[in-house]
């Protein structure tokens, strides 16, 4: 079966002042690491979403193996960098495996554990909640081609327009980056395994 894994990295930053996807980790940047999870899951496909910062990012990470997608919309919400990279996702691909670039704490197995061919939609149940990466087949394109906003992936999980399976994590869900304290604790807890 044929998957596209899709990490979303294409956000402003505006409640950090400074390109996250920059920002240092574990010898590298946030992004590189969350793009050396994408690459050990073996999709068929990676693309990146890049909108805040694209040419620093394009100069600074390694975006070796990627289809790079440009997000011009990128200051409406993560849903729009989702709307944009649809048309990437190439025809043979049964579904989609959606990652956060601000997110290095994921791992391979969990992003490999979602993809379910008889499921429209799989999340991750972990012990504290439900949490990406996340499973979208092709069967949910039109509505995902649809979403608005920052939650606009939340609200169609929550829908119930799709079945969406729940599978099993045995972690907490990954912390993401969105303000310095956010960073700040990543960093005192030497996530990112």
């Amino acid at each position: 079966m044929f998957v596209t894994g899709l990490v979303l990295a294409a956000g402003g930053s505006r409640r950090l002042g400074r390109p996250k996807q920059l920002l240092p980790y574990q010898g590298t940047t946030l992004l590189d690491a969350v793009l050396r999870t994408a690459r050990d899951c073996g999709f068929d496909q990676l693309l990146v979403t890049l909108g805040g910062a694209a040419e620093q990012v394009r100069e600074t990470v390694d975006l070796t193996g990627t289809a790079v997608v440009l997000n011009p919309s990128y200051g409406t919400g993560c849903s729009s960098s989702i709307v944009t990279a649809l048309d990437a996702v190439d025809d043979r691909a049964a579904g989609i495996v959606l990652l956060l670039g601000d997110q290095p704490g994921v791992v391979a197995e969990s992003a490999r554990s979602v993809i379910r061919p008889d499921a429209p939609i799989a999340v991750c149940r972990y012990r504290d909640g439900i949490g990406h990466p996340f499973w979208f087949a092709r069967s949910v394109f039109p509505d995902l081609a649809n979403l608005h906003g920052d939650k606009g992936v939340w609200k169609l999980i929550e829908s119930g327009r799709h079945a969406a399976v729940e599978v099993p994590v045995d972690d907490d869900v990954p912390a993401d980056v969105d303000t310095w304290a956010d960073y700040e604790s990543l960093l005192a807890q030497g996530i990112g395994r």
